[in-house]
């Protein structure tokens, strides 16, 4: 018998995302429990030891950390999500973690405390994306098939659904393959599902609270 599966979530965390991608692409099933990371409780805080989502629950048993996670349901579910060849798979690890790279930047961005650092961002943020324009090939996904380097991007490009109706700050322009592997993710529906039909008025809040140049433009 499986074990049963409770996926520790907060609303607008990205690394719980590519979890929750990554358990819907398999179609494994799973309960989700959602937590304030701004007044943590003392049971997640026994869970997550960086006091971090995600936290898959394996019965009663915990694994933390989203990278841990995307591991451990590659080793025990069917349908896998990384290349059979190691090479492949090393490659693949390296750009998730250039996925995470971009997570840090965006979180640099929306904290900028002024102009000056906020254009720097996204100066840092449009020479990544450039990289990913000169890595993709013919597309629709990242390297053939549906990949964890995917179910790690979806997260990304979700920010900039919202970031648009902010304003042109020219990180994502003139880059046509990023823009064709933007869309075909937004149309995935295990990356449309991962987050809750509030997601963006969520995410408009945050922003607003932020106390950051963003946040004046928001305002």
């Amino acid at each position: 018998m499986s074990p049963s599966l409770t996926l520790v979530s907060h609303h607008l965390c990205p690394y719980v995302q590519r979890a929750a991608i990554s358990l819907a692409e398999k179609a494994v099933p799973f309960e989700r429990v959602y937590v304030d990371l701004a007044a943590k409780p003392a049971w997640f805080l026994d869970l997550s030891p960086l006091g971090k989502t995600p936290v898959l629950k394996v019965d009663d048993r915990a694994i933390f950390e989203s990278a841990v996670i995307l591991e451990y349901l590659e080793e025990t579910r069917p349908h896998p999500l990384h290349p059979a060849d190691p090479l492949r798979r090393a490659e693949h690890r390296a750009w998730i973690e250039f996925g995470s790279a971009v997570l840090n930047d965006i979180a640099g961005l929306y904290s900028a405390k002024d102009e000056t650092a906020f254009t720097t961002k996204a100066e840092t943020l449009a020479a990544k994306f450039a990289r990913l324009e000169n890595h993709l090939g013919k597309g629709p996904w990242f390297d053939g098939g549906f990949s964890l380097v995917d179910a790690a991007f979806g997260p990304v490009f979700r920010y900039f659904d919202v970031f648009d109706r902010i304003g042109a700050f020219g990180i994502l322009a003139g880059k046509p393959k990023v823009a064709a592997w933007r869309k075909a993710l937004a149309a995935r529906p295990s990356i449309r599902q991962a987050v809750g039909a509030d997601y963006e008025s969520r995410l408009e809040r945050f922003l607003r609270a932020r106390n950051s140049h963003l946040s004046t433009l928001v305002n």
